[in-house]
């Protein structure tokens, strides 16, 4: 489908920090000034006043939905919301900021353009701020926003927010990921520099929050070099009233990567065979291209045997086939990660059998560093480890390419997620020893 036919851009934004930041609060600021709450939410809001006391509406109960984190005044679970401007839609993640939520954030955040942290004027740079953007990097967010709140609570002190600016501008090259980093003085509580501009900031210079979620460029944030389509389903219709239908065969799935054309060659991965694209299906009708992350069913010009977990990519920029995996993983489960334990990948489409060979290091949020560790990871925390698969994957690195780099583990028996992981760049691509489709 062109561009064109999509003035509307999705914006998918996170928002974390340590507990009582005030994230919630700032999402329902968001919520309630840019006028994108029904009647009947506010009227909720409303009745909700009387289960956090003082009868005043609190505009965090707008995402933290579970009882108890009401309750609480903190958040628990990730909530999503949607809402729209004249110019953006967007999808928010509410993720908690305690530390044994970190698998929480790490779930709310991986499909996020954008990531704003929230940094307590009072309190200035605490672990969590540096756990969290340190995680916002390491899932390849590419737009970082440093909302300084609760500036109200320190005159509006310009000095202040300097001085937290320069401590975080301290350990950003660390991290080198971000295409660009906002920092914004803001009270969520009293809407300043939320929707619209604040008068107690004279001093700053730059845009609301609002204005830059609506501002910020990222049609370049997917991937369009690197043609991959992991086949989902092979499309067969059953008893097709139209009978033009009757043999057609098509293989659904998500546009990972890259962009395909009619008459383009490409190469059916892990199998090796190079065929031509002859038709690109969307729920629109035929296409002449399309692009990720459009949903499509493509039809080839030959009758290969494709299935599903299998990948269609294009001849150039191949990418890596192996069993043997290096990756960073979030461990996600009471039950420590156990080198030598099986376990079930899912890597895109397909899942296999697997084996964590070792873990070589740990996370240490205090300075960001991996220290060399083969002591098992514990529930959230962050590491390095080997991983042996049963049979070899077909993948990118995960900083070029969010959705064939990454995968999650599963417990055998319980089918508990159990982790996240973020694939290391392969060490080679696949040989280009592909075959011309042999009649």
């Amino acid at each position: 489908m062109p561009h064109s036919q999509h003035p509307i851009e999705l914006l998918r934004f996170n928002t974390c920090g340590s507990v009582d930041d005030g994230k919630s609060t700032l999402i329902g600021r968001l919520l309630y000034d840019s006028k994108s709450l029904m009647e009947d939410q506010v009227e909720a809001l409303e009745k909700s006043a009387d289960i956090t006391g003082g009868g005043q509406i609190n505009l965090a109960n707008l995402t933290d939905g579970l009882r108890a984190e009401r309750e609480q005044g903190i958040t628990i679970d990730v909530a999503y919301r949607y809402f729209a401007t004249p110019k953006r839609k967007f999808i928010v993640a509410d993720t908690p900021g305690h530390v044994q939520y970190t698998r929480n954030m790490v779930t709310g955040a991986s499909t996020a353009n954008l990531s704003i942290v929230l940094v307590d004027a009072r309190q200035g740079v605490i672990e969590q701020t540096r756990r969290h953007t340190y995680i916002a990097a390491l899932l390849g967010i590419p737009h970082l926003v440093i909302a300084v709140n609760k500036m109200d609570l320190v005159d509006w002190s310009q000095a202040r927010f300097q001085e937290i600016r320069d401590e975080i501008e301290d350990f950003l090259p660390k991290l080198d990921v971000f295409r660009d980093v906002k920092f914004i003085p803001m009270s969520a509580l009293n809407g300043d520099n939320v929707v619209d501009a604040s008068p107690h900031t004279p001093w700053y210079e730059g845009p609301s929050l609002l204005a830059h979620l609506e501002t910020v460029h990222i049609a370049s944030d997917w991937n369009l070099n690197s043609f991959r389509f992991p086949v989902q389903w092979v499309n067969r219709p059953n008893n097709p009233t139209d009978p033009s239908l009757h043999d057609f065969r098509g293989l659904s799935g998500q546009i990972a990567s890259g962009i395909i054309r009619k008459g383009q060659q490409v190469v059916v991965l892990p199998i090796g065979i190079k065929t031509t694209v002859k038709d690109i299906w969307s729920h629109d009708g035929t296409l002449d291209e399309a692009f990720c992350p459009q949903s499509v069913t493509l039809c080839l010009e030959h009758d290969i045997d494709i299935s599903r977990g299998d990948m269609i990519v294009g001849i150039e920029n191949l990418p890596g086939r192996n069993a043997e995996l290096t990756a960073r993983v979030c461990w996600m489960h009471q039950r420590p990660l156990q080198p030598g334990k099986k376990y079930f990948l899912k890597h895109t489409t397909q899942t296999v059998q697997a084996v964590v060979a070792a873990v070589e290091n740990k996370i240490n949020f205090n300075t960001l560093e991996a220290e060399e560790t083969n002591a098992p990871l514990g529930i959230n925390d962050i590491g390095t480890v080997r991983i042996r698969t049963a049979k070899p994957l077909v993948y990118d690195g995960y900083g070029t390419n969010r959705l064939t780099g990454s995968f999650i583990l599963i417990e055998q028996g319980t089918n508990l997620t159990v982790g996240a992981g973020m694939l290391n760049a392969p060490t080679e691509a696949v040989k280009p020893e592909y075959t011309d489709f042999a009649i």
